[in-house]
This record gives structure tokens, C-alpha cells and sequence, in this order.
């Protein structure tokens, strides 16, 4: 057998879910969000956790291993990246996203081969529910998902705020904006822009507190509709971000065409999310987020920069171009 082939990768990415729940349950417990007072032993994180001694030092040290937690001596400290983004008290936490993969995906994906066998969602639409329609009728869940949203879409806001042309322009929707992390981003670093969020009406109190916190209410608005039965607002650019994925490609299409008649001539809509590379090669995330679309939703998936670019000249946008914007995710750009 030639010895430069192992079995290293295939242990590493087949056991992942050890490692993934480890982190995941760190995030439920708040770990990070304790030790961002400071540095704490085995003991006290024993009793504030309530952790049992049995499970604790495997658990604190995996997460060492794992290089999220530091270790001196006895005492247990953030690593410089969870410190940051996975300290609950800070607006950089990132951990929406994962608290909604923890109690809700992690799950879901024990059903995946059936996915694949099937093509149907596995999550609550396999017992007659619908996730969206229960989502949207409790609040609490709502600003959980909205604050993962959050999670998943304020870096990219930062990377669209410096990549895009914005001098150019001077209005902007996000459209299905969720708690408003990407407006936010383009407003803190663009003082002549004003838009805001068109989403669903349950969405209008926690994005504009979100909005409010950042003092930014006089510029950023929030409009209260469907996409699919009501017009986008007329503004000079169209955002959608993690959006298109959600749909069918005939609502793909649908959508594209409700963007290009809501913007005028030599405006733009910006399309971003974990674009998957032309070859299908390289962007695993993008590839398994399309298979989350499978788990979640009917006809969901995602796509590459090559498609989103033809269903864009398909409904008239005349210039398009895909450009990387940070991670996994990169903006597809067309101009009316």
C-alpha cells in the first residue's frame, strides 16, 4: 500500500460531530460568555456550569485540544477568537447561528440519508409542521433565529460595505434583512445612505430595537411585507442575502424579476451567500449548505455564480459579476 495515503482525513471528517457538539455545547452552556470575566478553574466552572466531575475535565480540555479554550496552570481562559465571537455580551457574537444548529439542526441531520433517498425536508415538515409558519408565530424563537441570521450574514455586511460602490448610489433594502445586521453595516460605514429592511411584519419591533441600539433609526426603516406577493420597495440597490437559497429555482427567477422592476436604470442588486465555486469543488460550506436547504425546505438549494448570473441576465440585468466577500460567501452583482 502506498504510504503516503492515510486514513487521517477520512477519521477527521467522519467523526467531525464529536468535535462539532463539543463546541456546540459549549455555546448552550455559555462557557465563553463566563470566562469573559476572566480566567477561571476546573472547580468553579465545575459548580457554575454544573458540570459533573466525571464529564469535566475531558470536556474543558477537549475544548483546549480544539484550541477554543486556553489553559495555565489550573485555570481555563477564552482563546482569543471565542473571546471575541462567542462572548454573549458582545455585539461580535457570532453565536446565534450556532444555538439554532445546536437545538435544531444537529438533529435533523441524523435524518440526512433519508433526505437523500426521498428529497423531501427533514425537519418539522416530516411531523405535518411547518418551520417558518411556526417560527414566525413565536416571537422568542423569531429573535433566536433573527439574532443566528445575525450570526451568519454581519461579516459579509462589513465585506459588501467596503467592496461595493456605494458612492454611487444612495437608497437600499435588504430585502428579508432579518435583525438588520447587514443594513447596519452598510449605514455605520456609509453616512449619505438611508434604506433599511423589507421582511415579514413579526420582524418590524426586533429589527428596529437592533437598529435603535446602534442609533441609526433615523436612516434605516423598516417596511412590513411578503416577496412573493408584494412589490419591492423602489429604492437604487436590492440586497438579498442567504435568501435565494430558500426557494425553488422558479422562485429563484421570480425573485430576480422583482428585484430588476424595483430598481431604475443603472441600479444594482446584490445576491450573497455561500456562492458555490463554478467547478463545485472547492466551497465545500456552500455544498452543504445546500444540503441543509434539502433538510429544511422543499425545493431549497444553493447554487453557483455562473447560474445566479444567467437567472439575473434572464430577467434583464445587463452587467453581472461575482465577487468574493469573506469565508465561504461571495456577492453576486447585477446592474440594471
Amino acid at each position: 500500500m502506498d504510504t503516503s495515503v492515510t486514513p487521517d482525513k477520512i477519521m477527521q471528517v467522519g467523526t467531525g460531530f464529536w468535535a462539532s457538539k463539543t463546541l456546540l455545547s459549549a455555546i448552550e452552556l455559555e462557557l465563553f460568555t463566563h470566562l469573559a470575566a476572566g480566567p477561571a478553574t476546573m472547580s468553579a466552572l465545575e459548580k457554575k456550569l454544573k458540570l459533573h466531575p466525571r464529564s469535566s475535565r475531558d470536556f474543558l480540555d477537549a475544548l483546549v485540544a480544539l484550541g477554543f479554550l486556553n489553559r495555565e496552570g489550573d485555570r481555563y481562559s477564552n482563546s482569543p477568537d471565542t473571546g471575541v465571537f462567542l462572548d454573549k455580551k458582545k455585539p461580535s457574537y457570532i453565536g446565534g447561528i450556532l444555538e439554532m444548529s445546536n437545538s435544531r439542526l444537529y438533529p435533523f441531520w441524523g435524518s440526512l440519508t433519508e433526505g437523500l433517498h426521498t428529497g423531501k425536508p427533514q425537519n418539522e415538515a416530516k411531523s405535518g409542521g411547518n418551520f417558518f409558519e411556526a417560527l414566525y408565530a413565536e416571537p422568542a424563537r423569531l429573535e433566536q433565529f433573527l439574532k443566528a441570521m445575525t450570526g451568519l450574514s454581519v461579516g459579509a455586511g462589513m465585506a459588501i460595505a467596503k467592496k461595493f460602490p456605494w458612492a454611487k448610489y444612495k437608497t437600499f433594502y435588504d430585502v428579508g434583512g432579518a435583525q438588520g445586521a447587514v443594513a447596519v453595516q452598510l449605514a455605520l460605514e456609509h453616512k449619505h445612505l438611508t434604506g433599511g429592511n423589507f421582511d415579514l411584519p413579526p420582524v418590524g419591533p426586533i429589527f428596529e430595537k437592533y437598529v435603535e441600539s446602534f442609533k441609526l433609526s433615523n436612516r434605516l426603516k423598516f417596511v412590513g411585507g411578503s416577496f412573493f406577493t408584494d412589490p419591492l420597495p423602489k429604492v437604487d440597490v436590492i440586497v438579498m442575502g442567504h435568501i435565494l437559497h430558500d426557494w425553488d429555482l422558479d422562485e429563484k427567477r421570480m425573485l430576480l424579476q422583482k428585484a430588476y422592476d424595483a430598481v431604475p436604470k443603472g441600479g444594482a442588486v446584490i445576491v450573497f451567500e455561500a456562492i458555490i465555486d463554478d467547478e463545485r469543488r472547492q466551497n465545500a460550506f456552500g455544498l452543504l449548505m445546500s444540503l441543509n436547504m434539502l433538510i429544511e425546505t422543499p425545493g431549497g438549494f444553493d447554487y453557483t455564480g455562473a447560474d445566479c448570473s444567467g437567472w439575473m441576465r434572464e430577467a434583464g440585468f445587463k452587467d453581472t459579476r461575482v465577487e468574493h466577500l469573506i469565508g465561504p460567501d461571495s456577492m453576486v452583482v447585477g446592474i440594471k
